[in-house]
């Protein structure tokens, strides 16, 4: 091997001195240092550009580190639109203020973090972004962002159903309690988002003289960027000479000609609940009327010879991949020389003359059905449920509160009939 000492070499014309031809190797000894007192390019260092960049937009050269300066506007940088592995670009928040005005990465059609869309912000005051360029698969990378987040969270659809507690039957030739609200959405959720399911518990029966039962409690889902849907708890049956209560779907009315309670309140679109059964006589033979449905009204008692009213039917849903009945209506119950209410599909309790009114089904929001005198006590409501539903290959996995999950052939079924969560 050939050895050259020298202390310069110098192009022989020119500025320009190339050192081997293409393909070749040039090996640098261990314990060799290379000083630097020039400008190196094409090596895996950064060049950090002395001009502060206080525009909307920057077009970023891979190599370079930026000073981005958002004090008076926000910026979009666009990444170069061809990387090569170990390309590499650095960004610093120079004034503090990216917590005001972020910064938005313009992907430019190469992957970043795997992901096309959408496009990374970051909005973290004294931040600094340092990306790597790995590759097609994964693309630009960053290996220090101050946030160790995914900046690119994927979205998917969701489907729900939110039905809430029954309402409580009421005691005393009574109406029996209204079906809790059910409303349904179907909503897009990034990944990482948490999904809060609250499950609300039925109304409690009405356990004296004239007494009515309890509204049912509400169920919801909520969660970061998403629509939050609540469903009111169904209204109570009234005992005695009493109107029926509001609610979801609203309870149905005792005797003397009283009124049953408003469905649907508070108001939504579509309605989540039909109006309770009304009380139409004081003569005897009086009947209570039936709580309400998530799809139909109760009906009215009547006099005489006339049944107590039954409970409205409740809306069928197939979220689980079969078509079930939720929030029905509990029935009324009236005097000896009245029959009994029956209760709606969906859960619904019937009314009861010689014992405590029939509870509403648990897990289906029925109403309870009403009782004809005390000490027995109305029908409690059954508690709500939640149900999300989303494609198998979407499933997560992350829950508490113990949901039911289950298969429906591409599609997971979560159902939650106690308060819990999901992460997407």
């Amino acid at each position: 091997m050939s050895k050259i000492e020298v202390d310069q070499v110098d192009p022989q014309s020119g500025t320009t001195l190339t050192l081997g031809t293409s393909g070749d190797t040039i090996s640098i000894p261990a314990g060799v240092t290379l000083a630097n007192s020039g400008t190196a390019t094409g090596f895996a260092s950064i060049a950090w550009q002395s001009t502060i960049v206080t525009g909307t937009t920057l077009s970023a050269v891979a190599g370079n580190g930026y000073w981005i300066d958002t004090t008076s506007n926000a910026c979009t940088i666009t990444l170069p639109a061809s990387a090569s592995v170990g390309d590499q670009l650095i960004f610093t928040d120079y004034a503090r203020t990216w917590g005001t005005n972020a910064i938005t990465i313009n992907q430019n059609s190469l992957n970043f973090q795997g992901n096309t869309s959408p496009n990374p912000i970051y909005n973290t005051s004294g931040q600094t972004v340092n990306i790597v360029y790995s590759g097609a698969t994964q693309g630009w990378i960053p290996v220090s962002d101050d946030d160790v987040v995914l900046e690119t969270p994927q979205s998917y659809s969701i489907d729900f159903l939110v039905v809430a507690g029954g309402g409580g039957g009421g005691c005393d030739n009574s109406g029996g309690g209204g079906g809790g609200g059910m409303r349904t959405s179907t909503q897009t959720v990034n990944e990482g988002v948490t999904i809060t399911c609250t499950v609300g518990a039925g109304g409690t029966g009405g356990s004296g003289p004239n007494s009515s039962g309890s509204q049912g409690g509400s169920s919801s889902i909520s969660g970061t960027g998403m629509t939050t849907i609540t469903s009111a708890g169904g209204g109570f049956g009234s005992g005695g000479s009493n109107d029926g209560g509001s609610g979801g779907a609203g309870g149905g009315a005792g005797y003397n000609n009283r009124s049953g309670g408003s469905g649907n309140t508070p108001s939504t679109s579509p309605s989540q609940g039909a109006n309770g059964g009304s009380a139409t006589s004081t003569a005897p033979g009086y009947g209570g009327g039936g709580g309400g449905g998530g799809g139909a009204s109760g009906v009215a008692g009547g006099a005489g010879s006339s049944n107590a009213g039954n409970g409205g039917d409740g809306s069928q849903s197939s979220i689980t991949g079969s078509a079930t009945y939720y929030a029905g209506g509990g029935g009324g119950t009236g005097d000896p020389a009245a029959t009994v209410g029956t209760g709606g599909q969906g859960g619904g309790g019937a009314g009861n003359k010689t014992g405590t009114g029939n509870n509403g089904t648990s897990g289906l929001g029925g109403g309870g059905g009403g009782t004809q005198n005390a000490p027995q006590t109305g029908g409690s409501g059954g508690s709500g449920v939640v149900i999300l539903r989303m494609l198998a290959t979407n499933y997560t996995g992350t829950t508490t509160g113990s949901p039911t999950v289950a298969d429906d052939g591409s599609y997971k079924v979560l159902t939650f009939t106690g308060t819990g969560t999901y992460t997407t």
